[in-house]
């Protein structure tokens, strides 16, 4: 499945998420009736709703049909090749089953999918329990795709022998790397033999599969099910996605950076609930008494006589005990880390904060000129309370900050920024636009709908930076294109953009049903509209191009909307009316100089090399399983490595500080002055960040005296 081949570290989730790493819960969905209703109610929904809705025929079936597979065993280590004969029946058939409502191809697939994960328990535990012999000339490919289905067990077993051979090789070599060193480092110190090397890097393999399927193995037949709705959802397009009630919960979350509870990251390991981080400013954080490492056994809800144990309990119901609305208390036994003492932590639940959502600002002196920085991680806003914090409102009180310290130019950073509130991209161009077009927006078979600031005031009309790379998306690329058009701001970055052009709508599923006997039935994210940059053109795709281009590790890195599956295409419509800015009398003469400087920066050209590097490693899926070949292309790698080392070792002459009103905040809160420490010391690092100031101070050498802003033409 898609969700098996992630990380364990990732099994870390907010507890007051109410979600686990998995993406697929809800309550009481183990009705197949409410199955068969979700699936009617869902394709209804996306016939009628979605942008560019598509025929459900044999083609769709089809479409489904591997991409369903491919999420269940992408690394074909489950299913026999006799399975997906029986799956075969169904390839072109799917589509008959969403219109009858029947969901017998899923149920085939699921309880198969139950019955071949029992039979490899048996399989890993029985190969890890033997040495492996790493003499022998075997290779493997990493290509799962392209590997065929097994015809029998003796094949099942060879495959996951091949696979849990790999895997532990990288440890023991690994191993075996550390042993070298540690015995460098001490000549007295007594290394460990091959044997034991070998035994430890196996029980390490061994650990991660247990991990595996004790995660697994709390999943339902619902978490399933909502797979396969998603296998449906997504052929439509890739940014159409049913949430299942909890899951909406998290986007939530997410869209907004706040939520209610006890402000703890929780994970499960075996059958242990455990802290794994105390969020800085939240209830937990507060009151000082939990700690990260602390196993939480039982939770007592205050108008409740007795705590229930929470040991062995799935890790999204652990979620849902321990989380709460504000003002309410919740009482946790503890087993505390450091002593194993057992205590009882009672604790009043608030509003919390993720700070790493939020805006983050700095200054940063060159010469006698002073900058502002503004990291905008994405569009944050409140989906029940616009006015409530949200993305624009920070970074205008970010701005008026970095104005009273005298600012004389500013960079706006979206990199990795994944988008969000189109109403948040519309109030922030317009803190440095006169009234005018931000970006248009067309449903299917209708006008275009322009959205403008028409707010006349300008907060900040000063030069302005936008940094951006392959992964700025949606509302990112709408705010760069728009700066863009407007020649408003110099755009540095990524050849491209991610290239999303598509407007998501969440509709409450529950809105549609008179009468619900089922409970919540979740949510559907479902695309309804393209935008278009007011110069006319899509960022569907193409996304927004670079004024100055420079490499980055991404660069050749297929991981743009076109590389996804079922995007929609490009296109253009007609332009909005607006005026270019005419607030920088040298906007070519800037840009020329930035590549110049871009071009000998010996720093970049190193960059690019590794993102070359990087991409001809990651398309070689022929390893060695034989430890001395294995070794010696290690070590050859390691090498070639080294001409790399220096990009990390980069430091510029720059030194970032915090705005007063953050330092205030720093004598009660260390972990955020920690925070803003580490971001400030990777800023002085930032190659990019360096060359957004240089063009900075190239524009104001530019700057026109009483130059104005773009305004609607009449």
């Amino acid at each position: 499945m898609r969700f098996m081949k992630r990380n364990f570290k990732l099994l870390v989730v907010l507890v007051l998420m109410a979600a686990t790493a998995c993406s697929f819960t809800t309550k009481n969905f183990d009705d197949p009736n409410k199955d068969k209703l979700l699936i009617d109610l869902i394709t209804y929904v996306l016939n009628e709703g979605h942008y560019d809705a598509k025929n459900i025929d044999d083609e769709f079936s089809k479409g489904v049909y591997d991409k369903y597979l491919s999420s269940l065993d992408g690394s074909k280590r489950f299913f026999y090749q006799k399975d997906i004969e029986e799956f075969d029946k169904y390839k072109e058939k799917i589509d008959d089953q969403i219109k009858n409502k029947e969901i017998s191809f899923f149920d085939l697939t699921y309880q198969r999918l139950l019955k071949r994960s029992k039979e490899a328990q048996d399989i890993y535990k029985k190969i890890l329990a033997e040495p492996f012999d790493f003499s022998k000339d075997e290779t493997i490919r990493t290509d799962y795709s392209e590997l065929p289905y097994v015809s029998s067990k003796k094949e099942l077993k060879e495959r996951w022998k091949q696979q849990l051979k790999f895997s532990t090789l990288i440890t023991y070599h690994d191993k075996k790397e550390d042993e070298k060193k540690k015995k460098e480092e001490d000549p007295d110190y007594e290394m460990k033999s091959d044997e034991e090397l070998e035994k430890d890097a196996r029980d390490v393999t061994l650990t991660s599969l247990n991990e595996y399927y004790d995660f697994t193995d709390d999943l339902e037949r619902k978490d399933y099910f909502a797979l396969y709705i998603n296998s449906i959802v997504e052929r439509f397009d890739p940014h159409t996605f049913y949430f299942a009630p909890q899951d909406k919960d998290r986007f939530d979350i997410a869209m907004s950076g706040k939520l209610e509870g006890i402000g703890a990251r929780l994970q499960k390991k075996s059958d242990n609930i455990t802290v794994m981080e105390v969020i800085s400013g939240g209830p937990a954080w507060r009151g000082e008494e939990l700690a990260e490492g602390d196993q939480i056994l039982k939770v007592k809800q205050e108008d409740e006589e007795e705590p229930v144990s929470i040991v062995g309990m799935r890790l999204a119901d652990a979620v849902e005990l321990i989380k709460g609305p504000k003002d309410s208390k919740v009482t946790l036994t503890v087993r505390k880390k450091l002593m194993g003492n057992i205590e009882e932590i009672t604790i009043t639940r608030d509003v919390v904060e993720i700070e790493e959502t939020y805006a983050k600002t700095a200054m940063v002196d060159q010469g006698d000129q002073r900058f502002g920085v503004i990291n905008l991680p994405k569009f944050y806003f409140d989906m029940e309370d616009y006015d409530a914090r949200n993305a624009a409102s920070d970074i205008k009180k970010d701005i008026i900050r970095l104005k009273e310290q005298n600012m004389d130019g500013l960079v706006l950073d979206l990199r990795n920024n994944g988008g969000g509130s189109l109403k948040t991209v519309v109030d922030i161009a317009g803190l440095f636009i006169e009234e005018g077009p931000i970006v248009q927006v067309k449903s299917n078979g209708k006008r275009q709908e322009v959205l403008s600031d028409e707010d006349p005031s300008i907060l900040w009309d000063g030069p302005l930076v936008i940094l951006v790379n392959e992964l700025s998306a949606s509302a990112s690329e709408i705010l760069a294109g728009a700066m863009q058009d407007y020649k408003r701001a110099i755009i540095i970055g990524s050849k491209q953009t991610y290239g999303k052009g598509t407007v998501q709508n969440v509709i409450d599923l529950n809105r549609w049903l008179r009468s619900n006997e089922f409970g919540d039935v979740g949510a559907l994210k479902l695309t309804t509209q393209k935008f278009y940059r007011v110069n006319g053109g899509s960022t569907q795709l193409e996304g927004v191009k670079s004024d100055v281009v420079v490499p980055d590790r991404y660069s050749f890195v297929d991981i743009g909307e076109k590389d996804q599956d079922n995007p929609l295409p490009w296109d253009k419509i007609e332009p909005a009316n607006y005026n270019e800015w005419e607030g920088l009398t040298n906007y070519e003469g800037v840009i020329s100089s930035s590549k110049q400087r871009m071009e000998s920066n010996k720093q970049l050209q190193l960059i690019e090399d590794h993102a070359r590097w990087i991409k001809k490693q990651s398309e070689d899926d022929s390893h060695s399983l034989n430890f001395e070949e294995y070794a010696e292309t290690a070590l050859r790698n390691k090498e070639l490595a080294k001409r790399f080392d220096s990009i990390k070792n980069y430091k510029t002459n720059l030194t970032y500080r915090s705005l007063p009103y953050e330092k205030e905040l720093f004598v009660n809160d260390t972990i955020l002055e920690e925070k803003r420490d580490r971001w400030h010391s990777n800023l002085s690092k930032d190659v990019y960040m360096e060359e957004a100031l240089h063009v900075l101070s190239d524009m104001m050498n530019s700057k026109k005296e009483n130059g104005k802003l773009a305004k609607v033409e009449d």
